[in-house]
């Protein structure tokens, strides 16, 4: 072998190295902490919370998010989830509780073992008009100013209306600029954004951090645009959780409502998104 023809054989083999080194094998992720929305089955445990409790578990759920504790007292409802091995890092809270039992239910949820509280509905009547987005966002501050003191950190949940324009605003993009970034995170509804006709991903880029809850539910291809267990509809959850990044904390599976058993589609939910890859 001459020195031209060990040369070119030489860097023939650095460039082949070099092209094999800038082709890294892509890593897939995928959800390794899901939770349920109970709300999802808020009719079974109204009738048998106990029992509803132990369905969810031997789902293989180990974190669920409350919307209402149905009556129970605080400590039951620890030593329910104990029981069950589930933990309950979040749970809903309504306005009302808000302006009129802000410190009962700091309290409460503290005692449950609550890592976030989410405002998860704002009434018809509260949402007229911008100065009441601007009052809501006053409201969401205060609430998040005190539950901070405790260790809680505050959230709002949306639906679909906050994406509806209102005196040429849209009322999501208000209440995100209006609220203390620190005091107030979002739990983003991916049907509702969706439903509305907005992209979650734009979101998530211009507002990195905010997000530390999401919930994860379908939409049909119908018309009506309707409920559908996840994996079944028209939403990319692909897509979207290769985006979300790192700062969503908990995936919470929900659907309003089921055309059977509510757990029948917590089932085909769970399947998908334990096989789902991105």
């Amino acid at each position: 072998m001459n020195r031209r023809s060990f040369f070119s054989q030489a860097l023939g083999a650095l460039c082949l190295a070099e092209r094999g080194a800038a082709k890294p094998v892509a890593s897939e992720r995928r959800l390794t902490k899901i939770g349920l929305q109970l709300y999802t089955v808020r009719r079974e445990l109204a009738t048998d919370f106990e029992g509803t409790l132990a369905q969810v578990a031997a789902l293989g759920f180990r974190a669920v998010e409350f919307a209402g504790h149905h009556g129970r007292a605080p400590g039951q409802v620890k030593a329910a989830l104990a029981r069950h091995r589930l933990a309950a890092p979040s749970a809903h809270v309504t306005t009302a509780a808000l302006r009129g039992q802000l410190r009962e239910t700091v309290e409460a949820a503290k005692t449950v073992g609550h890592e976030y509280l989410v405002c998860g509905y704002v009434p018809a009547e509260e949402r007229r008009s911008l100065d009441d987005y601007e009052r809501l966002a006053d409201l969401l501050n205060r609430s998040g100013e005190q539950m901070k003191k405790s260790g809680i950190q505050f959230c709002y949940h949306n639906h679909d209306f906050e994406f509806e324009r209102v005196g040429g605003e849209i009322p999501y993009d208000l209440l995100l600029a209006r609220t203390d970034a620190r005091l107030v995170k979002m739990e983003l509804d991916l049907y509702w954004i969706t439903k509305a006709g907005h992209d979650p991903l734009g979101y998530f880029s211009k507002h990195e951090g905010r997000f530390p809850l999401v919930h994860v539910k379908d939409m049909d291809g119908t018309p009506r645009r309707f409920f559908t267990e996840a994996g079944r509809g028209v939403i990319d959850f692909k897509r979207i959780f290769a985006a979300a990044g790192a700062g969503v904390r908990h995936y919470f599976v929900e659907q309003d409502e089921t055309p059977s058993s509510p757990f029948e589609s917590i089932r085909v939910i769970v399947d998908y998104l334990k096989r789902l890859r991105f």
